[in-house]
């Protein structure tokens, strides 16, 4: 093999290397179903103060990390909106909105009428739940530990087959 040839697949081992550094690096923390689930204060979207999930200790909450940007998240929206709605006695919805600025946030919760409490992201918790991309979901027991998770959009299907029967302490039907 020329020193050409052997300096080629050197960069390309290189290469393969940093990025499998670079997905590993960013996949952020590890957690599961069972676990606490990450708590800090974290400032409101709107207003002066913030928001724990530690406030929210006796609840289910449905932990909802989205951006204004996100087409998923579009989708998704209504449909939290009317479950959390429907359920409002059984839970509520944390959304913690990321990688955006407040006024672009604010128009997409105008737009889709949101109701649920929203507070901003400056990293710091989306790399605490080991958030890739949006939207993902964690579904938070009263006892404050992660009961289901959710990466990726949920739909009205998917939030009365896997949402609600936690929620109510109803089983799921086969």
């Amino acid at each position: 093999m020329s020193n050409r040839g052997f300096i080629t697949i050197l960069a390309a081992v290189a290469f393969i290397a940093l990025l499998a550094f670079g997905l590993i690096a960013k996949k952020g923390a590890d957690i599961a179903v069972g676990e606490p689930a990450p708590d800090a204060p974290i400032e409101k979207l709107e207003g002066d103060g913030t928001i724990s999930l530690s406030d929210y200790r006796g609840q289910w909450v449905l932990v909802n990390f989205w951006a204004s940007w996100c087409k998923p998240c579009e989708d998704e929206s209504p449909a939290i909106e009317q479950f959390s709605r429907k359920h409002a006695d059984e839970m509520t919805v944390l959304g913690i909105n990321s990688e955006d600025n407040s006024v672009d946030a604010g128009a997409f919760i105008d737009e889709y009428g949101l109701s649920w409490d929203m507070v901003k992201d400056t990293g710091d918790r989306s790399d605490a739940y080991g958030v890739l991309g949006f939207p993902e979901s964690f579904l938070v027991d009263p006892d404050g530990n992660l009961a289901l998770i959710q990466r990726g959009p949920m739909d009205e299907q998917f939030l009365n087959e896997r949402v609600a029967p936690l929620i109510t302490g109803a089983t799921a039907e086969q």
